[in-house]
């Protein structure tokens, strides 16, 4: 119980005790008292109360102690409040939101530090923040937990997050800024003392930024956030697509076929990269398309040439299965940034129209209705149909370009998709439904692109101004 009703005592002196001088102090009915060497000692820390309650703080009956003192006695650890914000987060994100919260963490926590005299390795603490102490497992009983307390660690990852438990700061110390300074540096270098890229910090700061918003608006273990105290320069980012390295309708078309003449895998997998950049589909959407997503016109000559559409409703991002509920190495979502049933019907050219039907009529789909499974009926793992793209690429691109980023990666052609349409003329929010980006993000990426299609715009408005009515 806290309460203003404090009154302070003359310090006396007690000769024969190691401690004589005695400090006393009444907060409600309880009296208070500690003792100390020198009377300068304890005029001081009676000093210290008085300007407590100057100050307008209250004191606690049951320990005699400010507001302030207090709450800094019973802070949790830093590695305390983000075991904490850990499982509080877990059951509201998806498994690769997850493992990005406990990538900041484990780079920014073991920096939080009274020391490092006793510390254990940096691979070692890592492994044991990352893997394990934030990591949530859920128990028998359905409790979800950290994962040391369900599962025995091995000794060196116990000894390494006794260490850390031991050692980790208070929450309360972060009241000084300069103190959490040490984890907005650690989250922009790589583990080799390099600058981490400008996206990867950017990221990691957004999960210290959240974090910290817990500690002070949730728990209220913090009056103000140390990061708005701190003069901090936001990495610049630069998400403009380099078109420069995005493959154009031709090129795309032979990566394609290139992907079809590696034999019978590279044939399954043609129309794979077919819904990549005819339907500007993600790899994560395309691993879930199911038969039942497809539309196709009828198998008639007079229908040769007839559009197709697609219902997208699914998507199974790739993701180590420690971060998955199911435990498996990939997740069953909804649409990104979506609600959970939301939809995306997406209309595909005859082109693809073709290649679906050739792919159904000779493969068939997975016993779920998937178009592309793994050889093992699971989902289609990226480093299987990444080989493939990179064969592909080897066999298309001229050795100069092949040191390039030209097409380096299966996304670009998702980028080449959504290119095509922007420079076909249709308008940005019909580019960004049928990509599924928002319009504002569809700017950010494709701006250069949109620029000029906003150029040619302005120039038959001009147009139109100067002609005679």
């Amino acid at each position: 119980m806290l309460t203003y009703d404090v009154d302070f005592w003359s310090i006396r002196e007690r000769k024969s005790r190691r401690k004589p001088f005695e400090l006393r102090w009444v907060v409600g009915p309880r009296t208070h008292s500690r003792s100390y060497r020198t009377f300068t000692q304890a005029d001081g820390r009676r000093s210290e109360l008085m300007d407590a309650l100057r100050n307008r703080e209250q004191f606690d009956v049951e320990t005699g102690l400010p507001a302030s003192e207090l709450a800094a006695l019973s802070s949790p650890t830093v590695f305390e409040a983000a075991t904490d914000y850990v499982l509080m987060k877990w059951p509201k994100h998806a498994a690769k939101h997850r493992a990005s919260i406990a990538e900041a963490l484990t780079v920014a926590v073991p920096v939080l530090v009274d020391g490092r005299r006793g510390a254990p390795s940096g691979a070692v603490l890592r492994r044991a923040l990352y893997l394990w102490a934030f990591r949530a497992v859920r128990t028998e009983n359905g409790e979800l937990v950290p994962r040391p307390q369900a599962e025995e660690p091995p000794g060196d990852i116990a000894a390494a997050l006794e260490w850390l438990s031991k050692h980790s700061l208070k929450v309360s110390d972060l009241s000084e800024p300069i103190r959490f300074r040490p984890a907005l540096d650690a989250v922009g270098l790589l583990l080799n003392g390099k600058r981490a890229a400008e996206n990867t910090e950017r990221r990691k700061r957004m999960v210290l930024s959240n974090f910290m918003r817990y500690v002070v608006q949730e728990r209220g273990l913090l009056d103000t956030n140390p990061m708005q105290r701190l003069d901090i320069a936001a990495p610049e980012v630069d998400d403009e697509i380099d078109f420069r390295y995005v493959p154009g309708p031709r090129l795309a078309r032979q990566l394609i076929a290139a992907v079809r003449q590696q034999g019978a895998r590279g044939e399954f997998l043609s129309g794979f990269f077919g819904c990549l950049y005819y339907a500007a589909m993600r790899p994560a959407e395309a691993a879930a398309l199911c038969e039942r997503d497809v539309r196709l016109p009828p198998d008639t000559a007079e229908s040769a040439e007839e559009w197709g559409e697609l219902i997208l409703a699914e998507s199974r991002p790739e993701v180590a299965s420690g971060w998955t509920d199911t435990g498996t190495p990939y997740e069953v979502r909804g649409l990104k940034r979506r609600a959970r049933k939301a939809t995306r019907p997406v209309p595909i050219p005859p082109v693809l129209v073709r290649m679906l039907r050739h792919h159904l009529a000779t493969y068939g789909t997975a016993p779920d209705g998937r178009l592309f499974p793994a050889v093992n009926g699971g989902r289609l793992r990226s480093t299987e149909y990444t080989e493939v793209w990179q064969a592909a690429r080897v066999a298309v691109l001229t050795p100069h370009e092949l040191e390039t980023p030209l097409a380096e990666d299966p996304y670009c052609a998702r980028a080449a998709g959504v290119s095509l349409w922007i420079k076909a003329g249709l308008e940005p929010a019909e580019v960004a439904r049928r990509a599924g980006h928002s319009v504002a993000v569809l700017f950010r990426f494709y701006a250069k692109i949109l620029k000029s299609d906003q150029a040619e715009a302005n120039r038959r408005i001009a147009a139109g101004l100067e002609a005679d009515e």
